[in-house]
């Protein structure tokens, strides 16, 4: 899904007024509510996640994606409509942390292979890429060019187990107990 807009803030993402929740469900549907829909709740044609061409759960974004306040919301957000990867050639740290925190996997590429990755999806729509966590790369799958992503290694390991904060703590519950013994 390509969004090639710059200085996405999480206000965009999702919009304040949505914030009234405190799970994590629902805020898919608001998911860039106000550049998705018109002032009635119909939907912008010209807005790509209204497009029918456009599908998948790579979201691909301009430079500077999640910038703006410290909402986790925004994670949650695009998280919920069905994404589970951002590629961008920047992201805000507290967006990506956000981000990495709720299952989403931001990757951050290169301003000259992101440009490739958008010239390849207004080429053809349906292009395919393959991401892969364990080799850390991003593989845009028609010309078969591949860009390497950074990662923390504690991150990676929690989203190859779907694994959360908590998770991790419970799973090293043993090796806990055994420390505490000493």
């Amino acid at each position: 899904m390509p969004l090639p807009i710059e200085n996405v803030d999480t206000d965009q993402i999702i919009p304040a007024r949505f914030l009234k929740a405190v799970e994590r469900k629902g805020f898919g549907d608001n998911l860039f509510r106000d550049w998705r829909y018109n002032a009635d709740g119909s939907p912008k044609a010209d807005f790509p996640l209204n497009m029918e061409k456009y599908s998948g759960r790579i979201l691909v974004g301009g430079k500077n994606f999640g910038s703006g306040s410290s909402r986790e919301h925004a994670a949650w957000a695009v998280y919920d409509y069905g994404f589970r990867v951002v590629v961008s050639s920047f992201f805000a740290d507290i967006f990506k942390g956000n981000a990495l925190n709720n299952g989403l996997l931001p990757v951050v590429v290169s301003p000259g292979f992101l440009k490739k990755i958008f010239d390849a999806i207004e080429k053809n729509p349906e292009a395919t890429f393959t991401v892969n966590l364990e080799k850390q790369t991003f593989i845009i799958d028609q010309t078969n060019e591949t860009e390497s992503f950074e990662i923390n290694p504690y991150k990676k390991h929690c989203l190859q187990n779907g694994l959360d904060d908590i998770d991790f703590l419970v799973e090293m519950k043993d090796e806990i107990a055994a420390f505490e013994a000493k």
